[in-house]
C-alpha cells in the first residue's frame, strides 16, 4: 500500500522522536564510560562527553587494588545467581499452585501474599527475626529471605492462567501428575514471564547493599554494592579515596582519582554485568505461542 504524504511525514515524526528518546537514554551511559577511561585531572577540566581526551585504566585499576573488591565481586555474583534460580523456581512453582482452581486455598493464600506488600513490621524486627533464625553475619542472610516475592508469583499466576486449561487436561487425561505437567508443559511455556522475573530478582540482589549493611557487617559477606558504597562515601566526605582502597598519588606515577572519575568506574563496573545478561533474557519477553492448541 502506498503511503499518503501526511502517513509518510507522521512516520518521520515518529522515527525522529524515538531517536531523541534512545539518545537521551544512552548518552548518559555513554558519557559515564568515557569519564571512567579518562585522566581524573584531565576530567576535572570538564568537556568530556562522548570520547576520553586522554585514555587511562587507573581508574579501574584502582577499585581493584586490594582483594576486598574481588571478593565483594564474587559475593556479589553468587548470591545474584543463588537467589535469582531458587526465587524463579519457588515463585514458579507456588504461582501454579495458586493458579489451580481444584486448590481449595489458593484464594486465601493470594490475599495473604497481596497484604504482605502492603504489610510490613519494619526493620527492628525483622533484624530480631533474623537474629533468632541465626541468619545474621551469614551467607544465608542473603538468600532465604528472598525465596519467594509476593509480587512475582502473583505475575506468573496470572500468566499461567492465560494459558488454555485444554493443554493441562489432556495431560491429565494421559496420566501425567502435577509435576510432570509443570516441568513438561507448564515451564516452556512460561519461559516469557519466568525470564522477565529472574532479570528483576537478578537486578534487585545485584543492586542491593543496605542488607549487607545491617544483616552482614562481616567484610568476608560485603556485596559489591556495599563496598563501592563506602568508597564513594568516603570520598565524597573527604575529597579522596579510602588509603587501603587507593593511593591517591604516587611518587613513582602521576595517575590518580577523583570522586567523579572514581564513581563513572564504580557506577560502569555495577552496571556491565547485568547489560551482558540482559540481551540473552530478552528474547523472551515477548513470545506467541501458535499451534499448542487447536479448539
Amino acid at each position: 500500500m502506498k503511503k499518503s504524504l501526511g502517513d509518510k511525514i507522521i512516520d518521520w515524526i515518529i522515527v525522529l522522536f524515538m531517536l531523541l528518546v534512545v539518545v537521551a537514554m544512552l548518552y548518559p551511559l555513554w558519557n559515564t564510560l568515557a569519564i571512567s577511561f579518562n585522566d581524573a585531572r584531565d576530567s576535572i577540566k570538564g568537556g568530556i562527553y562522548l570520547w576520553p581526551r586522554e585514555w587511562t585504566l587507573y581508574n579501574y585499576q584502582s577499585i581493584f587494588k586490594t582483594d576486598k573488591i574481588f571478593k565483594a565481586f564474587m559475593v556479589s555474583v553468587s548470591r545474584t545467581v543463588l537467589t535469582t534460580v531458587l526465587n524463579v523456581f519457588f515463585s514458579g512453582l507456588l504461582g501454579y499452585v495458586l493458579s489451580r482452581k481444584e486448590f481449595i486455598f489458593r484464594r486465601f493464600l493470594t490475599v495473604f501474599m497481596v497484604m504482605t506488600m502492603y504489610i510490613n513490621a519494619g526493620l527492628i524486627p525483622q533484624y530480631f527475626l533474623y537474629r533468632s533464625l541465626g541468619l545474621i553475619n551469614t551467607f544465608w542472610v542473603y538468600i532465604l529471605p528472598a525465596l519467594v516475592g509476593a509480587f512475582n508469583v502473583i505475575v506468573i499466576r496470572t500468566y499461567i492462567n492465560s494459558l488454555p486449561a485444554s493443554l493441562v487436561e489432556s495431560a491429565k487425561i494421559d496420566g501425567a501428575g502435577e509435576l510432570r505437567i509443570y516441568f513438561s508443559i507448564i515451564v516452556p511455556m512460561c519461559l516469557p514471564v519466568l525470564a522477565t522475573v529472574a532479570l528483576w530478582v537478578a537486578v534487585g540482589a545485584w543492586n542491593s547493599w543496605f542488607d549487607s549493611f545491617i544483616f552482614a557487617p562481616k567484610q568476608d559477606l560485603s556485596t559489591l554494592q556495599y563496598e563501592m558504597m563506602k568508597i564513594i562515601a568516603s570520598s565524597m566526605q573527604t575529597g579522596i579515596s579510602q588509603p587501603d582502597y587507593i593511593d591517591m598519588q604516587s611518587s613513582q606515577s602521576r595517575n590518580m582519582v577523583t570522586p567523579n572519575s572514581l564513581r563513572a568506574a564504580m557506577t560502569m563496573v555495577a552496571t556491565v554485568p547485568i547489560l551482558v545478561v540482559y540481551p540473552f533474557l530478552q528474547k523472551y519477553f515477548v513470545t506467541v505461542n501458535i499451534g499448542s492448541v487447536k479448539e
